[in-house]
């Protein structure tokens, strides 16, 4: 086990974390240098405060002759704060010097310490760093606490930081340049949530603060995507010339796979401060994603002019090529960052998280223990080394290229049902993309969720995943994870096995839009009902114009509020391209990204028609498939149904047959009226008109209320019959079902209904139980064994008759020795049990 530290809050909470994945600690915190200088407990200098704002509105030209005659000893710290902000770093240097001398533990020592650490001169910066955290121990200012907390968290010394800042906030707990600066502390510990009330706490007490607002869209970023643009937009309203904030900027631009408009914020930066190595790495990585290794060489050579030990210019390359699932070469990347500079944890830490993601699990291990050794206050790494733990007392399990890995208490069930369906994936998506991936290829299914979410991300959260694919590694939730209905983890299996066979085709470099897309229509192609649970919301959204354009498609999956529907357009754009141009051409596709073809330029090569041109022909494509139901949907203008009398809702009906809301409104009605045949009526009208509106108040399950009520067992069947086809994880309806036919007289609707609910919970036993008789009673042997065995592991009920179930299904394929052991199974249990002791004998009596 691994003993991690904790920072606490005020409140005595201990920090819950979230990755920060680009920005450095020496850069975050010389953000807020200024500004906390500024902080002193000291009268204020008319200079010093308005050099301050100067500062905080990006014009550093000024700062200069504004406290060019203070005599103020924090201007020095400031001017110099002005000088590295434009990348005059030996100027700002020479300026220190003397106040530092003066005053080793002062506001100049601080900044001087923050600029060696930016030069990669980390054995000066803890000499200079070093009496500024003496001194903080007798401090006895918020202001001096404040100084003290940052240089212990550039000295590597969370704990001790955390500590400063407590005391500082009890004398001073709404300082903004306090909290600004704690905020840092908490996005480089790894806690956001924490980071993001700071940053808050900050902006209450001052709104024109730029670095917070840049710091609260750092601390949000991850979860919603939107809302960190609007407080970066807002911190560059207030500071055009925040190097940081443009650098942010990019990398949103990058993520949503827009690189020139990446290039141009980069280039803004770089114009602020022409010095700037981490502006040159996102250059880098660019070229990386663009295979341009000339223009990546000359960008890491740049920044190692500013700073010859800056292995990030490596780093977040590889951070960058991870993101775009290109991990093989975020490994070798991450690795020449390493051998650049062997102490920087986050390096290592990251290497560990690219190995897991290629599968190398032993190395990753080494790797994150390197990283939690250097940095025992890293969360990340400290729960992926917990995951990993718990990963070795998971059942391995291998056939072919593939590699199980299931939780020790579910294998002898989930055994039974995952491997065969991984391969009947792999064996149809390999057939159909004439594509064979390379294995081995890993699939881990874990029993909780968070789990789950650490083995993709280092800490816990991904609520609304369920399963994950970077090309030779899938991960998903187990059917345990969520409650039964959830989710059908059959589909979500099939999803990421297309993605293993879409991405490694495409050499990890097709763009997310279309290997999502791939695996949603992929998901519908595999099963009649899977797949299609989005029909009615993205005809509703059709219908309010909140389609994303296919230019747009690729951000909407970084958006909270339109991933479900990116996901579910995508899919529809795939099935257009395939319907439109052939499956040949789809995999043309994807050959061309794997030769490194942007998207406009894969899209003509592969089509023949240019990006605008798809976009006219798919926007006419979804009007074809979804007019019918969007006019459907709709309430007829002027007719409100809930103001109406049941009359004038018949009569508004009648009028409007074509109605969705008004049948669905006319059957409840009648249905409360007590007129069950005309609710019926009603509701079969709105099924008819849209078959796909399914939940808890849908038409089906309403006929098959009423009916239930009638007596009418066929008519209630019936309905359930016909929601199972379209919705394929209510598991309820699948229950229902069972419980409303009798197997001997409908054995085909009892068949449907307990392999339904089956495939929702693999865990109850007495589905397979049923669903075992049902196979044994049409010879189906090997399927009755199967589930006979799984309703054993469940735990059953009845374990005697169970084992002579599964005796007789042995007995009945031949396997006489199975069928003895069996019997006998059922005999230790229950000794006079006659089957039993009939099977007994019978398996004794065959002969091989």
């Amino acid at each position: 086990m691994h003993a991690i530290p904790v920072i606490c809050t005020p409140g005595g909470r201990v920090c819950p974390v979230r990755v920060l994945l680009l920005f450095g600690v020496g850069l975050a915190l010389s953000t807020a240098a200024p500004a906390a200088a500024a902080q002193s407990g000291r009268p204020a200098d008319g200079g010093v405060a308005a050099a301050t704002r100067a500062l905080n509105e990006g014009r550093y030209e000024e700062v200069d002759a504004l406290l060019k005659a203070s005599a103020d000893p924090r201007s020095a710290a400031l001017r110099a704060r002005a000088l590295i902000a434009r990348g005059r770093y030996a100027d700002a240097e020479s300026l220190l010097q003397r106040p530092v001398a003066d005053s080793p533990a002062g506001d100049a020592a601080l900044e001087l310490g923050v600029l060696q650490f930016k030069l990669g001169r980390r054995a000066e910066a803890s000499k200079t760093l070093t009496p500024v955290l003496i001194a903080a121990g007798n401090a006895t200012t918020a202001a001096d606490l404040t100084r003290g907390a940052r240089a212990a968290q550039l000295l590597g010394e969370s704990q001790s930081a955390n500590d400063f800042f407590l005391g500082a906030a009890r004398l001073a707990p709404k300082d903004a340049f306090l909290n600004l600066a704690w905020g840092e502390l908490f996005l480089t510990t790894y806690n956001r949530q924490d980071a993001a009330r700071s940053f808050e706490t900050a902006l209450a007490t001052d709104p024109t603060l730029a670095a917070a607002h840049l710091g609260l869209a750092r601390a949000v970023a991850e979860d919603d995507g939107p809302a960190a643009r609007k407080s970066a937009e807002r911190a560059l309203q207030i500071n055009p010339s925040l190097s940081s904030g443009l650098l942010f900027m990019a990398e949103l631009a990058m993520d949503d796979g827009k690189r020139d408009e990446a290039r141009t914020w980069i280039h803004k930066a770089l114009s602020v401060n022409p010095n700037d190595p981490e502006a040159f790495a996102l250059l880098g990585a660019i070229a990386t994603l663009e295979d341009r290794q000339a223009d990546f060489k000359d960008a890491v050579t740049k920044a190692l002019a500013v700073n010859p030990a800056y292995g990030d210019a490596f780093r977040i390359a590889g951070l960058h090529a991870a993101r775009n699932y290109r991990f093989d070469e975020a490994v070798a990347l991450t690795r020449r960052a390493i051998a650049l500079d062997q102490d920087n944890p986050r390096a290592y830490a990251e290497l560990g998280m690219h190995l897991l993601r290629t599968g190398e699990e032993s190395g990753a291990r080494q790797a994150l223990e390197r990283a939690f050794r250097a940095d025992p206050f890293d969360v990340v790494s400290y729960n992926l080394l917990s995951m990993l733990d718990t990963l070795d007392k998971f059942t391995t399990i291998r056939e072919g290229s593939i590699t199980l890995r299931l939780d020790p208490t579910e294998a002898p069930i989930m055994r039974e049902y995952v491997m065969p369906l991984a391969q009947e994936a792999l064996k149809t998506l390999s057939e159909r993309y004439q594509f064979t991936p390379r294995g081995p290829i890993l699939l881990e299914v874990f029993p909780k969720h968070d789990d789950f979410a650490v083995r993709n991300v280092g800490l816990m959260g991904m609520i609304g995943a369920l399963g994950a694919c970077f090309g030779k590694v899938v991960t998903m939730d187990s059917p345990r994870a969520r409650p039964p209905g959830d989710f059908n983890w059959g589909t979500t299996l099939w999803h990421e096995m297309a993605h293993v066979i879409t991405l490694q085709m495409s050499g990890q470099r097709m763009p997310r839009w279309l290997s999502e897309g791939i695996s949603v229509f992929e998901e519908k192609r595999a099963r009649p009902e899977w797949g299609r649970e989005m029909d009615v919301a993205f005809a509703q959204a059709l219908d309010q114009g909140k389609v994303l354009s296919l230019r747009d498609l690729n951000a909407g999956f970084t958006n909270p509020q339109t991933i479900s529907l990116a996901y579910y357009e995508a899919s529809l754009l795939v099935d257009h391209v395939i319907a439109a141009f052939g499956e040949p051409s789809l995999r043309k596709l994807l050959y061309l990204y794997r030769e490194g073809r942007e998207t406009d330029e894969a899209v003509k090569q592969a089509y023949g028609v240019t990006m605008d041109q798809l976009q006219a022909s798919f926007t006419q494509y979804l009007e074809k498939i979804f007019g019918p139901m969007r006019a459907a949907l709709k309430i007829p203008d002027g007719v409100t149904p809930g103001s109406l009398s049941p009359e004038q809702l018949k009569q508004a009906a009648a009028d409007h047959p074509g109605s969705f809301p008004l049948q669905m409104a006319l059957g409840f009605t009648l249905r409360k009226a007590g007129d069950a045949d005309g609710a019926i009526r009603a509701f079969e009208k709105a099924i008819a008109l849209v078959p796909r509106a399914v939940g808890e108040d849908s038409a089906y399950r309403q006929i098959f209320e009423i009916a239930r009520e009638k007596g009418d067992k066929a008519k209630a069947a019936g309905a359930l019959e016909a929601l199972l086809a379209v919705d394929h994880t209510d598991v309820q309806s699948a229950r229902d079902l069972a419980a409303s036919v009798d197997p001997a007289a409908d054995p085909a609707r009892a068949r449907l209904a307990v392999e339904r609910i089956v495939a929702l919970d693999p865990f109850d036993a007495n589905a397979h139980v049923a669903l075992g008789r049902l196979a044994l009673k049409r010879r189906e042997f090997p399927i009755a064994v199967r589930e006979f065995r799984a309703a054993l592991s469940g735990g059953t009920v009845d374990l005697a008759e169970v084992h002579c179930d599964l005796s007789e299904s042995y007995l009945r394929s031949g396997d006489s020795s199975r069928a003895k052991r069996e019997a006998i199974r059922a005999l230790e249990i229950a000794p006079t049990y006659e089957r039993a002791q009939e099977l007994l004998l019978q398996s004794m009596e065959v002969r091989p």
